[in-house]
């Protein structure tokens, strides 16, 4: 096509001219990029057609293709009962964080929980086409999951020992309802934030659980001492039980060794009375004696007493030096 020579615009020329126009603009807007994290959607005159991985890609311009990008590798979270400062995401902060901490428990007593529901989208089709807003619907199903859970036990539960099982129940009950509704998410976890009575009854609250730990304190303080004080009882009864079956051991055994001997002296004597009888005097005599230590044995006549004590032995005398 060639510019006329004479001073007007061929109409040809200028039509083409703005097709070309057109049609380089429907290029440029033709073209796009899928991030590493995501997939593109793609919907032809509205209908689904499929979807494109990350990277730079192009789609039939002028309406007739469109293309959301889903981040299916994200992990994407809801916060209830608080907020995050700054956040992005309409869908994670909590719009009205008092209504939704205020929970009944089952024994009729209040609790203030603040939890997180961590989740991501596992099929882009189902989360666009099936819901018409699934992070709200998402979102009102964690509530109602979690004062149900909450609902079904104690204060003392969800305030103490009962988080653990509170995040397990709410989890799988949650994701039963998911997979349920065919919402395209995945729920990777539910956590418990914060935790405590409402504001007029803490510290009451405070102090039961001081109480309570002043309680087990003394407790295992006390089975401290049992089991300090029981095991050196036990030991030192079963050193005096044995002491006292030795004891009994030795005194069977010597009575045992005393009847022998005498069945066999008995035995002696009956053979020769006599000089059995002249033995075991003399026997005895000779243990008997040396613990008497030096004896003087006087007559009743005897007239004096002193002349005698030349007798006895005289103690040798220490050598001066």
């Amino acid at each position: 096509m060639t510019l006329p020579r004479g001073g007007s615009l061929d109409p040809r020329w200028i039509g083409g001219l703005a097709l070309l126009v057109l049609l380089a603009a429907g290029l440029a807007r033709g073209v796009y990029t899928v991030g590493p994290e995501s997939v593109g959607v793609i919907q032809r005159f509205g209908r689904f057609v499929g979807t494109v991985g990350p990277g730079l890609r192009f789609k039939l311009p002028f309406g007739i293709d469109t293309v959301t990008i889903v981040p299916v590798k994200r992990q994407l979270k809801m916060e209830f009962g608080f907020g995050t400062p700054g956040a992005n995401d309409f869908s994670q902060v909590s719009r009205q964080p008092g209504l939704e901490s205020d929970m009944v428990t089952g024994d009729l007593n209040a609790a203030h929980v603040e939890w997180v529901v961590q989740y991501e989208i596992s099929d882009p089709e189902a989360y666009l086409f099936n819901m018409r807003e699934p992070a709200a619907t998402l979102r009102d199903l964690a509530e109602s999951v979690m004062r149900e859970v909450v609902g079904d036990r104690t204060v003392d539960e969800v305030l103490t020992i009962g988080r653990q099982g509170i995040e397990t129940d709410s989890m799988s009950r949650l994701t039963a309802l998911v997979q349920e509704l065919s919402m395209g998410l995945k729920v990777q976890q539910v956590q418990l934030k914060n935790v405590h009575p409402p504001t007029p009854v803490q510290s009451s609250f405070d102090e039961v659980n001081r109480a309570q730990q002043e309680r087990e304190q003394m407790i295992n303080q006390a089975n401290g001492e049992y089991n300090k004080v029981v095991p050196r009882a036990s030991g030192e009864a079963q050193k005096l039980l044995s002491e006292a079956e030795g004891y009994a051991v030795r005194r069977v055994n010597e009575a045992e060794g005393d009847v022998a001997r005498f069945r066999a002296l008995l035995t002696q004597y009956d053979k020769a009375p006599a000089v059995t009888r002249q033995r075991l005097y003399l026997e005895s005599m000779a243990d008997l004696i040396p613990r008497l230590g030096g004896k003087i044995i006087l007559d009743s006549s005897a007239p004096q007493f002193l002349p005698l004590m030349n007798l006895t032995t005289p103690q040798p005398q220490r050598k001066a030096p």
